[in-house]
């Protein structure tokens, strides 16, 4: 396993700096306000710069949550009163530093955008391109152009794009959801109708027979026994239907196994470095590879407190690693689940592979994290 770390996907837990980021254009603003010749000036314009910037920063963020949980605008009461306080800060900037504090509708543009649905939030677009354009042209000594303007529909136009996409890709993960869920509850239909077929005619049939044997007993005792004898005939063989109906159902993916591992270490807050498929195994292996999968990654989500977590696969073995706090003090605690399991856990996976001919070693991984390796012998 290399021990270079996989670059960080940060976009999701840094998203406040991108948005950060942005507000660089406020710096024109502050100087503005810092160069002020009365105190009070100094101190009101740059409070209302830093609020305006403070109250932007956290409804984007507050906003881009809610779009990514439930892919749809924020409630419109929810989020008026923080678009009403950047209004109220970008006034009184504006009224003491002049035509800079303009600077801030392009940012009030945006959070309408992001707030409103529809036709509202292109309204506060359209407000503020009109006091762009307007205002500069009518208050003496202003410049006069239409440059802010521009940048306004510019801005609302990219972040409506935005928007769209986190939608349509929030809408996506529900479809996604949907079909999951229809698909375990045609699976758990199927498994009801297995059942039936495979154990309704037996046991009907199991029925009939155990009632005629004991009428049978006392008027027809060899007829009984024969009977009595086709009776466990049947109960051996719908036994054994089950047995490998159950065995079928029990079977394990790799494929699969290595999906559901993405989604664990991904909703543990884990970086998941995982193959999309298990091809690069030996099929003969993939079923009992998918078992140390299942297990090693169990224990990284349990055990770890890891940040990044690897899975490597070759024809003939498989690799589990990760970035946590390695193998001391976690031995005992993966022991005392062993324990309590029955057998699972580690231990149940060490007899499997032992069994298969293959072997088990757990340890540290070079640069720190805990390692786990099952190979052909």
């Amino acid at each position: 396993m290399p021990n270079a770390r996989p670059a960080r996907r940060s976009a999701p837990r840094f998203f406040w700096l991108w948005a950060a980021v942005w507000l660089f254009y406020m710096i024109g603003p502050i100087q503005e306000g810092w160069r002020q010749p009365e105190p009070w000036e100094r101190i009101v314009s740059l409070a209302a710069a830093v609020g305006f910037c403070a109250v932007y920063l956290t409804g984007f963020m507050a906003i881009r949550r809610h779009y990514r949980s439930t892919g749809k605008p924020p409630s419109r009461a929810q989020y008026v009163a923080r678009l009403g306080a950047m209004v109220v800060f970008a006034a009184t900037l504006t009224a003491i530093v002049g035509e800079s504090g303009l600077t801030t509708l392009v940012y009030i543009g945006v959070m309408g955008i992001f707030t409103f649905p529809g036709r509202a939030g292109w309204s506060v677009v359209f407000a503020c391109a009109m006091v762009a354009g307007v205002l500069p042209r009518v208050v003496p000594g202003w410049d006069g152009t239409y440059d802010l303007l521009f940048s306004v529909m510019v801005a609302a136009l990219a972040v409506w794009g935005v928007t769209r996409v986190v939608q349509r890709n929030a809408q996506l993960a529900e479809a996604r959801e949907e079909i999951t869920r229809l698909a375990i509850a045609a699976e758990r239909n199927r498994f009801a109708r297995d059942m039936h077929d495979l154990l309704g005619h037996s046991l009907t049939v199991v029925s009939v027979k155990s009632e005629l044997a004991g009428r049978l007993v006392q008027l027809a005792p060899e007829r009984a026994e024969a009977e009595l004898a086709d009776i466990q005939r049947l109960v051996r063989q719908a036994l054994a239907d089950v047995r490998a109906a159950v065995a079928g159902y029990r079977e394990m993916s790799l494929a699969t196994e290595l999906a559901s591992a993405r989604s664990a270490l991904d909703a543990a807050g884990i970086e998941a470095d995982v193959p999309v498929t298990g091809e690069a195994v030996d099929p003969e292996r993939q079923e009992l590879f998918a078992w140390v999968v299942r297990e090693g990654v169990t224990n990284v989500v349990r055990h770890s407190e890891a940040k990044h977590c690897w899975i490597r696969l070759d024809r003939n073995a498989v690799e589990i690693g990760d970035d946590g706090r390695g193998p001391q003090g976690v031995p005992e605690q993966l022991a005392a689940d062993d324990a309590g399991s029955g057998g699972h856990g580690l231990g149940g996976l060490r007899e499997r592979l032992d069994a298969a001919g293959c072997s088990l070693s757990i340890g540290r991984r070079d640069g720190g994290g805990f390692l786990l390796r099952a190979a052909a012998a």
